[in-house]
């Protein structure tokens, strides 16, 4: 048991919980900056309204801050 432990490396595992953090905190940030500069609430628009297109410009946007955030921390 104990060499199953040694081998886990608690430090890589610190800091794998430390940049997914970082990861959801710079999503909800990004997501709160597209919600301030567009002249309208996103989350209106496609929770009440069901603007889909909305949702996949979005989604696209979610995905490259994704593959952004994921190059630099590599």
């Amino acid at each position: 048991m104990e060499q199953l432990m040694a081998e886990l490396h608690f430090s890589h595992i610190a800091s794998t919980i430390v940049y997914s953090l970082i990861g959801l905190m710079m999503f909800a940030l990004g997501y709160i900056i597209i919600d301030k500069i567009t002249p309208y609430s996103v989350h209106k628009e496609i929770s009440e309204d069901h603007n889909v297109a909305l949702g996949v410009i979005i989604g696209s946007v979610m995905i490259a801050l994704g593959i952004i955030i994921a190059a630099a921390i590599k």
